[in-house]
């Protein structure tokens, strides 16, 4: 798990994933990953493919709707993340703290999924979970 400080430009966070192991894969990215030169360095040098939307005043090209639905997903699940856990509220005092309680709460949420699956509901309500 990485984490950056919020002075830190998403570009500049592409060179970590440079060096972390990951090749021929797709990175599903936000607008602010658009950089064409980043995203075609990202590709010669790891062959990772990073996938971000255009904005509305760029030439378009259709954004797959795989894609669409990933990043909605995921937006999705830092919201119920910072909402339910109260990811914005740690209390933590240094940054092995943080990443630990970020951890389990990650970690909580993927239980609370594997309950919901175990008895047939939906995967992303999680409170469904805590009343079974």
């Amino acid at each position: 798990m990485n984490i950056t400080k919020a002075s830190v430009h998403d570009v500049q966070y592409l060179s970590n994933v440079k060096t972390s192991g990951l090749s021929y894969c797709t990175l599903i990215a936000d607008k602010g990953y658009l950089s064409g030169t980043y995203q075609l360095d990202l590709f010669n040098s790891c062959q990772i493919n990073l996938q971000a939307p255009k904005r509305a005043n760029q030439q378009r090209q259709p954004y797959p709707a795989i894609f669409r639905r990933m990043r909605k997903r995921i937006e999705t699940l830092f919201a119920q993340l910072c909402d339910q856990f109260r990811l914005k509220r740690n209390y933590a005092k240094t940054f092995l703290g943080l990443s630990v309680r970020i951890l389990s709460k990650i970690t909580a949420v993927t239980f609370l999924q594997y309950i919901n699956s175990m008895n047939d509901k939906p995967i992303n309500h999680l409170k469904y979970a805590l009343a079974s």
